[in-house]
């Protein structure tokens, strides 16, 4: 392994000498190409607010579908509203280096209060709206948050419940009014007298909202992200405009965005991912930010809106999959038989195509009718027939899900980063993609691995340190300024780096197979049957796995056969939901076995959890990553039954209901055994 990663390294360093440019390598402070040196009055993202202002006053820059109809703001009335907004903080006595914390879902008001804050000099601290009240409280604490922003009666609500835990906030303003009638609070305001007010500061103060822009500094803090919290308290991530305004800027030119792009927003704004894309992306190329309805409406929306530039992690992909699937079990005998030829076709020759790769003439007219009675139909319906490219990160995506979009003609990539990098670390190039990688290190960004397989990262990009953290700071960054991802990688031929999975996750079975569940569990969810899989196996003779079920799939699939049942417990325990999951799961024994790194970590036996993993019960994080540990602890009584060989197991596990409730979910769960294949792979 040692000799193995050597090689690695020096493959990168060659790789990295050929196929990048000087400012990969040059030190930051010697950064002066017109490239990277940003001009004084684009620095920070108030001043390019402004910009945008003057040089495309009446083009959209954000829009919001309100009761069924788009509502469109251009950037000469985005910059209004913003100066009314920051001027009526003022006014409240929101001073530079103050925290504003922003809740609730994307609006583009809420992404206005972001930049109101900056012009102040403060900081925005986007939350995550649907955080259980301690973790929420946690952050209002540690960020000291006096001052709030937040969407609607609901966050309103939430923050006075939380007024015994954290009873430091002085001033809420709320952007619907809708249900705030009656409310007396004298630390309530509604976002539209908070802007009347600023109107009024504005005048009787000429001068006040520019000196204060013009007083930002690049190195200013822009926000503070909280990390998901996988391995213990969510940490703030501090990132200055500069940080922010490099990967935005490196991104764009990357992929030759201009102020003609259209991004849907409706991911949290307290993701990195969500940052990137609608703020720092769109402060770069001045393109359009179009937020939906509501979560419910996102597909609805997103067909009318016919995003140019799209993001999503994993899983949104893996539900858009689920639901075509779904759809083609409805369908008649004919559409089901072409549906299924004309994606064969696709899987052998769309990627290719899409890659500018040599396809035989006949594949290149098959596809070609594919194309017009399959996929055109199709990427209308997941509403991306004009998407230019299609991002996804936030955790490894499958191959064959990768595979599925790229083959039917969507420019789907992926992209990786973390939250203390900007979420920009790596990039697929056009024409030189990989399913199994994450690309090349992005423009800017220097990538190396420690001795430990761990991937390391340096750029302009990296935070400035964690909030009131200097320990978990020092832990982080070391003394190059190398950023400590925690993901373990490997570089291949072509210096394209490999995710194997996070390094403290990745194991060794008994056998001395390295064990790297996240792979396992990614081939698993490729199945529109299967909605989450957590997969066991480190310092075992072999591996065992939980399974959730995606209700609808599966509930469609037993409709239609006329399966009955009353509930997802019910239906996760039924003998045919078993049969399902198993021939799912021995599909991907079969897949592991023709990989000889891989061969031996096939699942042995498995169980289909009574209920859902939930960010609610803590099983989850709040962007959908397991935590492993705690599901361990939590679970231990199915993993020593999964082992010990047993034929069911009993458990009863508490859960938490949307309303606050406490409830208990309990089931005698039944565990089988599955086909393992004979390991053919040979290796590289």
């Amino acid at each position: 392994m040692n000799c193995h990663r050597k090689d690695n390294l020096c493959i990168k360093r060659e790789l990295l000498s050929s196929h990048t440019s000087k400012k990969r390598h040059t030190p930051r402070s010697q950064r002066v190409t017109k490239e990277t040196k940003v001009q004084k009055d684009l620095d920070t993202f108030p001043r390019r607010l402004l910009q945008h202002g003057k040089a495309r006053a009446h083009k959209p820059a954000f829009r919001e579908k309100y009761l069924g109809i788009w509502q469109t703001w251009t950037w000469g009335q985005v910059n209004e509203e913003v100066r009314a907004l920051a001027c009526g903080l003022a006014a409240l006595g929101f001073e530079r280096g103050m925290n504003l914390a922003v809740i609730g879902d994307n609006r583009p008001r809420l992404y206005w209060s972001m930049l109101a804050a900056q012009c102040l000099g403060g900081v925005p601290v986007p939350l995550y709206q649907d955080a259980p009240a301690a973790d929420m409280a946690y952050v209002l604490e540690n960020a000291e948050i006096r001052y709030a922003i937040v969407e609607d009666q609901e966050q309103v609500d939430k923050l006075h419940e939380l007024a015994e835990l954290y009873p430091h906030i002085e001033h809420i303003a709320y952007d619907d009014e809708r249900g705030m009638r009656h409310y007396t609070h004298k630390e309530l305001i509604s976002f539209a007298k908070l802007q009347e007010l600023g109107r009024d500061y504005d005048k009787a103060h000429p001068g006040f909202f520019d000196a204060a822009v013009q007083a930002g500094q690049s190195g200013d803090t822009a926000i503070i992200l909280y990390t998901s919290g996988t391995t213990g308290r969510p940490k703030g991530v501090c990132q200055t405009h500069a940080a922010f305004i490099e990967a935005g800027e490196g991104g764009v030119t990357f992929e030759n965005l201009t102020d003609d792009e259209n991004v849907l927003s409706y991911l949290p704004m307290a993701w990195v991912g969500d940052c990137l894309f609608s703020v720092a992306q769109a402060m770069v190329a001045g393109f359009t930010v179009n937020c939906p309805e509501s979560g419910d409406t996102v597909m609805t929306d997103m067909r009318e809106i016919g995003p140019t530039f799209y993001f999503a992690p994993p899983r949104v992909f893996e539900n858009m999959l689920t639901t075509v699937m779904i759809r083609m079990e409805d369908a008649g005998a004919l559409k089901q038989r072409m549906f299924h030829y004309f994606m064969d076709v696709a899987r052998r020759s769309g990627a290719d195509i899409l890659d500018g790769k040599p396809v035989p003439t006949g594949e290149r007219i098959k596809y070609a009718l594919g194309r017009f009675f399959v996929y055109g139909p199709l990427k209308n319906v997941l509403g991306m027939s004009r998407v230019r490219v299609a991002y996804t990160a936030g955790a490894a995506i499958g191959p064959d899900l990768f595979r599925f979009y790229r083959s039917i003609g969507v420019n789907l990539k992926q992209f990786y980063g973390s939250t203390e990098t900007c979420a920009y670390i790596c990039l697929q190039p056009d024409r030189n993609i990989k399913f199994d990688s994450v690309g090349l290190p992005a423009p800017g960004v220097e990538v190396k691995l420690a001795s430990n397989g761990e991937v390391l990262v340096k750029s302009a990009s990296t935070m400035h340190c964690y909030y009131k953290r200097p320990d978990a700071t020092a832990e982080a960054l070391d003394e190059q300024g190398y950023f400590h991802t925690g993901d373990a990688g490997v570089f291949d031929s072509e210096g394209h780096l490999k995710i194997i999975d996070r390094a403290a996750d990745v194991g060794k079975m008994q056998c001395g197979t390295i064990f790297a569940p996240n792979y396992i569990e990614n081939k698993l969810k490729f199945f529109p049957f299967i909605k989450e899989a957590v997969a066991f196996g480190h310092e075992r003779g072999h591996v065992c796995a939980f399974i959730n079920i995606d209700m609808e799939a599966v509930g469609n699939w037993a409709e239609r056969r006329g399966i009955a049942y009353s509930g997802y417990t019910d239906l996760a325990g039924l003998p045919q939901t078993y049969e399902l999951v198993q021939e799912c799961i021995e599909k991907v024994n079969a897949d592991l076995a023709t990989e000889a790194l891989m061969g031996n970590t096939q699942i042995k036996r498995f169980l289909v959890l009574h209920k859902e993993l939930d960010p609610d019960d803590d099983e989850l994080t709040r962007t959908r990553k397991v935590r492993r540990k705690f599901v361990a602890e939590k679970y231990a009584v199915l993993i020593d039954a999964l082992y010990s060989g047993k034929p069911s197991q009993y458990i009863e596990t508490q859960v938490k209901f949307e309303d606050g409730r406490v409830g208990t979910a309990a089931a005698d769960l039944r565990i089988q055994d599955s086909k393992t294949y004979p390991v053919v792979g040979k290796a590289a």
